[in-house]
């Protein structure tokens, strides 16, 4: 078919319109830039990219038009698709009509540690032998690609020299996929994980997100308690029994089965069917007890920092385990050799001896635990937290108390201007309060007027052994380049 992709130089979408092209379609896209990363890979999968949004982007006709989420109805080329009598769809729609049939969704949902999660459970997967699809919000390292289509009419077999399966003959070739509560289309406002179908779930957490689709977290809160609702008897759901809104959630919806994890000193209400017992951290990560139903099953390594890395691991290894009967044995291996996710404490560089980390966390929960991850990896030297807030959560006030708190590890906290226009002053984040809220918990903090003046600031204070952790779910600026660029000066 020729589809054509509205406003395809975003992550997912560009991800999808990989996906369409490796399945044989002829894929064009629009978008108003195509930056790098995405702009280049587009060009490589053979995508033929146009810039702007034109009526005449849609000559000759396409198939089949797919509309990006940012996309209003007012777009002039959803107008002239829809004038013209056009085929429209979203990416959902896209995933269940050319990527899903033959296959059993793994479907990774949850606040916080989608991204990383969903990217550690199709490699154990596919380490294991079980060459899954999947599709990353991000971009995984041990993957070329953020995406890859599972091979219709294969099922999964076992490695050679197995005396037994290393599969579940029971389920079809897992499809990996981040579970997006964000909504789907302007003609379609439900969130995007309620159309994939999952036959086995992930739920990491749940902590209210999102709040120009969810006003209120008791909305937010129903659209998980939809996706849970809507798992089948056959399925599996991993659940995180250490998140009270998870439990309440998943203990009530369900009727899949139900494998709950948690760390081994985590407070729980329900007993956790997959636990792990941290053990110490060295140069290959950090060791865990892991234990199964009660049995302990052996020291497991994970590359991953921090405690909240962990439990995502812990979700990833019973996902695999109990959703696709992968043995234990081979997990082991597998898991040390992950290399994690860009823009996930991605480091970045080391000029004149400071580390320079990047992190997509932008939510409070996200800041404090990637700041405690870098913390245990780096006790000695200064922490520089230098913060952008750019999603429309994080612009608004919503968690104006809650951010004064998740900057406690840092050695100073720097903060950028707010990454989005048009918010109401009475709505927006108060930058200038939050500094002096965090200043007040004896952590200095300084709301800077450029990221210019950020770089600047830096490249007077920073020392070697100093640790320097860029937290923003955007571009920031450019300020990546230019502080490597500014620190590698003498």
């Amino acid at each position: 078919m020729h589809i054509h992709v509205i406003a395809v130089a975003g992550t997912g979408m560009g991800s999808l319109a990989g996906l369409l092209r490796e399945l044989g379609h002829e894929v064009t896209g629009s978008d108003v830039r195509f930056d790098p990363p995405m702009g280049p890979a587009l060009a490589g999968w053979g995508v033929v990219c146009r810039e702007g949004f034109s009526p005449e982007h849609l000559e000759p006709a396409p198939d089949l038009v797919v509309v990006g989420n940012v996309c209003r109805r007012d777009n002039p080329e959803v107008v002239a698709a829809q004038t013209r009598g056009l085929e429209l769809t979203h990416i959902a729609g896209a995933l269940q009509r050319f990527v899903f049939p033959g296959t059993a969704p793994l479907v990774v949902t949850g606040t916080h540690g989608k991204t990383t999660t969903t990217a550690l459970t199709a490699w154990l997967l596919d380490a294991t032998g079980f060459c899954p699809g999947f599709l990353v919000g991000g971009l995984p390292k041990n993957f070329p690609e953020s995406f890859r289509a599972a091979p219709a009419a294969q099922r999964r077999l076992p490695l050679a020299g197995d005396e037994e399966p290393a599969t579940n003959p029971a389920r079809a070739t897992p499809f990996v996929i981040e579970g997006d509560e964000y909504d789907t289309a302007f003609f379609e406002k439900t969130a995007k994980f309620l159309h994939y179908r999952a036959e086995v779930a992930i739920v990491t957490s749940i902590e209210h997100d999102h709040v120009d689709i969810y006003p209120t977290e008791v909305a937010y809160v129903e659209a998980f308690r939809r996706f849970v609702g809507e798992l089948p008897v056959t399925g599996l759901v991993v659940a995180n029994a250490a998140d009270p809104r998870v439990v309440e959630v998943v203990a009530a919806h369900s009727r899949a089965p139900i494998a709950w994890y948690a760390l081994e000193d985590q407070t729980v209400t329900v007993p956790p069917h997959w636990v792990g017992g941290a053990g110490p951290t060295g140069p290959q990560g950090t060791s865990f007890d892991l234990f199964a139903g009660g049995v302990h099953c052996g020291r497991f390594v994970t590359p991953l920092p921090g405690r909240h890395n962990l439990a995502n691991t812990l979700a990833a290894l019973a996902a695999a385990a109990q959703g696709f009967g992968v043995r234990l044995d081979r997990l082991r291996p597998a898991l040390a050799a992950f290399r994690g996710v860009r823009r996930r404490q991605d480091l970045l560089g080391e000029p004149r001896g400071v580390r320079v980390y990047d992190d997509f966390a932008h939510h409070p929960t996200a800041v404090r635990e990637t700041l405690a991850a870098l913390r245990g990896r780096h006790p000695e030297g200064a922490l520089f937290a230098v913060f952008e807030p750019r999603s429309a959560t994080a612009c608004r006030a919503t968690h104006q108390d809650e951010y004064a708190l998740a900057f406690d590890l840092a050695s100073e906290v720097l903060l950028a201007p707010l990454g989005r226009a048009g918010i109401a002053a009475g709505e927006a984040l108060d930058l200038d309060r939050l500094a002096g809220a965090i200043d007040g918990r004896g952590r200095p903090a300084t709301a800077f007027g450029s990221v210019e003046d950020i770089v600047r600031h830096l490249a007077e204070r920073a020392k070697p052994g100093d640790t320097i952790a860029l937290l923003s779910n955007g571009a920031f600026g450019g300020i990546h380049e230019l502080l490597l660029a500014a620190l590698g000066r003498p």
